[in-house]
């Protein structure tokens, strides 16, 4: 479809964006980093080893077992585009066309798919725990979150690091779970922004699901909800469970005149990456989410 181009009447250096959010999820990018460097592949070692069993004064030691596997993250997801702002367009904005619509295409495509892409990889993945799907209330979300932890800490899950993530259209239901007293203080807040000692990340609906497709671009471009993917209410991750990898992601500028296709400013973004649950680690996520219309 042909661009949709306002021209400036009046200089005025404000450029009228759209609201989106920052990364959610790039806080557990450091958790592990597995090198992808010459290949789409790699193998992690997972390795049992058997327990203890009665040493024997006349026969000596019980004979254990060691099984050792390879576990094979895979890349798959290679995404992109190209968008063109003619010469004179970007001219006729006062040059600030070009800046503001690259700016806004990752703020408002790449960050928000990453992060729904990810989050409904983790909900979909084999061996999670899973609470019996259920809207909450204010009466049911705080025992709901500790279920969850309960889960994690019954799984032998260690608590260092561990985060919560809550759709954000929770807070309020959370703020009337607590009851607080507040005195004279000159401003109140009642968001929580933690939870005995689980960092609190709240996630716009909009990235939310147990699901998602990945529109081609050929028609519509982005993603949308997954066919019978439910709403999130919450994810109880720990970060060493998963493995996040962004192999490749690069914009590509050209200016008109390095432009052998039209007379405009070209920019090309390609991005290549996946996210992974860790086979031996599926229990470090727990799942709460809504029933599904």
């Amino acid at each position: 479809m042909p661009n949709s181009i306002e021209y400036a009447k009046k200089f005025v250096p404000v450029i009228d964006g759209i609201y989106k959010a920052a990364s959610i999820t790039n806080s557990m990018d450091a958790a592990t980093k597995p090198d992808f460097t010459g290949t789409n592949e790699v193998k992690i070692m997972k390795v049992e080893t058997s327990g203890l069993g009665d040493y024997s004064r006349e026969n000596g030691y019980p004979h254990g077992s060691t099984t050792v596997a390879w576990e094979t993250l895979h890349l798959s997801e290679e995404r992109g585009t190209e968008i063109n702002i003619d010469r004179m367009d970007n001219e006729e904005t006062l040059g600030m066309a070009f800046g503001a619509v690259t700016g806004d295409f990752m703020r408002v495509h790449v960050v928000p798919e990453l992060d729904a892409y990810r989050f409904a990889k983790y909900a979909s993945a084999t061996g999670i725990q899973k609470a019996t799907a259920a809207a909450l209330t204010k009466d049911t979300i705080i025992p709901a979150i500790d279920e969850a932890v309960r889960a994690l800490d019954s799984a032998e899950v260690t608590a260092e690091g561990r985060r919560l993530y809550i759709n954000s259209d929770l807070k309020p239901v959370l703020a009337q779970a607590l009851n607080r007293q507040y005195g004279s203080d000159s401003a109140v807040n009642n968001q929580l922004q933690n939870y005995n000692g689980l960092p609190i990340a709240y996630v716009p609906p909009t990235r939310f699901y147990t699901a998602i497709t990945l529109n081609s671009g050929a028609g519509e471009f982005g993603f949308k909800k997954g066919t019978g993917a439910a709403a999130i209410n919450f994810m109880l991750i720990d970060p060493k469970a998963i493995t996040q990898v962004v192999k490749f992601a690069l914009p590509k500028i050209f200016d008109p005149d390095t432009n052998q296709k039209n007379d405009s400013w070209l920019f090309q973004y390609r991005e290549y990456h996946d996210a992974f649950i860790l086979d031996n680690k599926a229990s470090g996520i727990y799942l709460h989410a809504q029933p599904t219309a």
